[in-house]
């Protein structure tokens, strides 16, 4: 990687949500033969925007370029980068320290969430990377740094912004039904709702419209289709 290319001490970590009807889920990569375990990132081109480059490692990782995404913290603590864990990284990809010293200073990264639906998705690792996968946010492997404070964080955010971002758009089917739309709030919320009472709600915030019922089996239980206006 050219350090002539990238913006000095400045990178960006991307908390990537996934549904896949039951478990809300985030991608985590593993670097190659250090046990290591991190959040998608990357740095900053000269020629690019904060939110070009934030794209550009999503799609990299998803293959996915229309997604929701927001920035929703920046963390620059003094001891959040780990020189001796990036010089593993380094070392056991075979990369030259003299000309990579600049991955060692402080970074001070901008984190962002995206919003995926859990099926779309077909993951690719990094090139520093043995693997990456989704993982249930309760079953977490121990993150470096400060990872598994921005997936809590950027969970909190998700949680406050539930009703004004509409986030069921990105984690859903174009059309769905009500018992999908309450499992993926339940999901990210943790807790369980009361049916009638979510149904209530959702019908009254004016956001849905109603479609043909969804026919599975019995016909006078078969349940609406709905999709966000």
């Amino acid at each position: 990687m050219d350090k002539e290319e990238y913006i000095k001490h400045l990178s960006y970590d991307s908390v990537i949500f996934g549904f896949n009807g039951e478990q809300l889920k985030i991608v985590v990569l593993e670097y190659h033969n250090t046990g290591l375990f991190a959040l998608p990132g990357g740095f900053i081109r000269y020629t690019e925007s904060l939110d070009e480059a934030v794209r550009r490692g999503v799609r990299e990782r998803t293959g996915l370029s229309k997604i929701y995404l927001e920035q929703f913290h920046t963390f620059g603590s003094t001891t959040r980068s780990d020189p001796k864990a990036m010089q593993r990284i380094l070392e056991e990809n075979d990369q030259q320290l003299m000309g990579n010293a600049w991955m060692l200073g402080r970074f001070i990264s901008v984190a962002y969430y995206a919003l995926i639906n859990y099926d779309k998705v077909t993951l690719h690792p990094d090139a520093f990377s043995d693997s990456i996968n989704w993982y249930p946010i309760d079953e977490l492997p121990p993150l470096m740094m400060d990872h598994r404070e921005m997936v809590f964080k950027a969970l909190t955010v998700l949680r406050n912004n539930l009703e004004k971002k509409l986030v069921g758009m990105n984690l859903l089917p174009n059309k769905f039904t009500m018992k999908q739309l309450q499992t993926v709030y339940e999901a990210i919320l943790g807790e369980e709702l009361r049916r009638t009472t979510f149904q209530r709600r959702m019908l009254g915030m004016n956001i849905l419209e109603r479609h043909e019922k969804l026919y599975q089996g019995t016909a006078h239980k078969a349940p609406y289709l709905y999709s966000f206006k």
